[in-house]
């Protein structure tokens, strides 16, 4: 789910007949075609005072047969947020496939001789993997919290997965070992040139790299001592890479929590702050600004645990001359190790189940990568073609990039629908569905409804929040609050719907939960017709 998208992450942080009278009493127009009124807990909803200065587009059909039940707006654009990631990950499902795996190789570069010393380099190259096995179950699956590590720096709720971070290169440097390199003498790198590194379009972490490693965070869990003390400080991953000055304070009970992170080089974080002595842990993280040497430097470490002894110290950061051959030649190189990450299935889940931003930013270039190309403009122009494929009316949508952060992305309710329903159809239709949000169970939708709420676990949909601080007024605006997926009727009639609310005030970042619930009693008012 959106947050705001300037967030610093190292400063501080049914009927037959058109709806023409309710169309009329919002300011809006109403679509031409003839569909039943909204049900009159819809426009409850969207008729509230707190929404008369917003714009609302809506659209619902039977998921069978298209048949439109419900329209508003549905053919104008709107800002989705992060229901621009159901796009992302549909056309990565399309080209992909569900069952596609990364595969991240080690390579060495020189001989190893009969003590088992590599006379050359030892490369891991980047294969576009999001979570390199830092997040895999025991049974397969890739882990994910409802509150994402990747948002903890803007929320109370971040939490950690169970799984180790460093799993995937622990098991990288494992195989090593068997293969029987017991030194290295040359230099350990890492190949990070699959695609150009870019800008994330949304909160969380800025860069978008085909080397991942815990997103690319240190985890940092504050916890109270003793009043007066030093608050407790613990990192995950652990490692020399980042050295931490600890000046958190212990605060007397009831005192706000404040934490500031302060990166002063790429190695180098201080922290300041206090935390109320009677608080409960909470999560905050960094951000390393040099993916390639960050995971560098943690392979060292995966490769020192594993008795493989090596020259290069984990300090050191890396530069890209020092590949000194091209990506192509390189992996044509003798291969040592080899991570096989989850199937692509995995990875579309944790994207859409918490609307992780980093990694629906990662998708297009996946997809320009798979061409030969570098560039997100490249990847866009892909995925442009594969909803073209799909059936998307790709003249009405625009994008900047894939998660929906960018100031360029607007869809129509119609677009959206039309979406849903192709994937319906798809190959891949059990794997989007599954990915998806379920109301009032978990992910972004796990709070929206109350566990009795007849319309809990009868809708999978993605959800998206973009919002701006209204400096002018000391609150925020909502720019965009959305809503698109399946929703199971009464009746059990399948829906597919899209919902978007544009431009509203609020009064502060937290009430973008309340029009989430709004969105929510939606869900429940079309429920209940249908």
């Amino acid at each position: 789910m959106f947050r705001d998208f300037r967030h610093a992450w190292i400063r501080p942080f049914p009927g037959i007949f058109p709806v023409f009278l309710a169309a009329a009493c919002l300011g809006v127009t109403a679509t031409a075609s003839a569909q039943a009124p909204l049900p009159a807990d819809v426009l409850a909803v969207i008729e509230a005072p707190e929404y008369r200065h917003s714009l609302w587009g809506m659209l619902v059909v039977d998921l069978e047969t298209g048949e439109p039940l419900h329209a508003l707006n549905a053919d104008k654009l709107f800002t989705p947020a992060s229901v621009t990631k159901l796009f992302s990950v549909a056309a990565a499902l399309d080209a992909l496939g569900p069952d596609h795996r990364f595969e991240t190789p080690v390579v060495r570069r020189g001989e190893v001789d009969s003590q088992g010393v590599l006379r050359g380099d030892l490369i891991l190259l980047a294969a576009g993997d999001p979570t390199l096995g830092g997040r895999t179950l025991a049974d397969g699956s890739i882990a994910f919290t409802n509150n994402d590590h990747t948002y903890a720096n803007g929320s109370e709720k971040g939490a950690l997965t169970s799984p180790n971070p460093l799993a995937g290169l622990n098991d990288l440097a494992r195989q090593v070992a068997e293969r029987g390199i017991r030194q290295v003498t040359g230099r350990i790198l890492v190949d990070n040139r699959l695609f150009d590194e870019e800008p994330s379009t949304g909160s969380g972490p800025s860069r978008i790299s085909p080397m991942l490693v815990n997103d690319s965070l240190v985890d940092l869990t504050i916890s109270p001592a003793e009043l007066g003390q030093g608050a407790r400080l613990e990192t995950r991953p652990e490692c020399r890479f980042l050295r931490i000055d600890n000046r958190l304070e212990t605060a007397p009970a009831g005192t706000p929590l404040t934490v500031t992170l302060q990166l002063i080089s790429p190695h180098e974080l201080v922290v300041t702050g206090r935390i109320a002595a009677d608080s409960r842990s909470v999560l905050r993280v960094v951000e390393m600004p040099q993916p390639a040497s960050f995971a560098r430097s943690l392979f060292i470490e995966a490769l020192e645990r594993a008795g493989v002894r090596v020259a290069g110290s984990p300090l050191a950061l890396q530069e890209e001359a020092e590949l000194a051959a091209p990506r192509v030649d390189l992996a044509k190189l003798p291969v040592v190790a080899r991570l096989e990450s989850p199937p692509f299935s995995e990875n579309a889940r944790l994207i859409l189940k918490v609307s992780h931003n980093l990694h629906a930013s990662t998708l297009p270039l996946l997809l320009a990568a798979r061409h030969g190309e570098r560039t997100l403009a490249q990847g866009l122009h892909r995925q442009h073609d594969l909803l073209q494929g799909l059936g998307v009316d790709v003249e009405t949508i625009s994008f900047g990039g894939g998660a929906g952060g960018s100031q360029a992305d607007c869809v129509t309710p119609r677009a959206t629908v039309a979406l849903l329903r192709a994937m319906h159809k798809h190959r891949a239709a059990d794997a989007f569905r599954r990915a998806l949000p379920v109301l009032g169970v978990d992910g972004t939708l796990a709070e929206v409804v109350s566990a009795e709420s007849p319309a809990r676990g009868r809708v999978q949909a993605k959800t998206g929040t973009y919002f701006w601080e209204n400096t002018l007024n000391k609150r925020y605006l909502l720019t965009s609050k959305s809503l698109a997926g399946y929703l199971q009727g009464a009746s059990g009639r399948p829906l597919a719907f899209a919902l978007f609310l544009n431009r509203a005030h609020i009064e502060k970042a937290g009430d973008t939960a309340i029009a989430g619930k709004a969105l929510g009693r939606i869900c429940e008012a079309l429920h209940a017709a249908h």
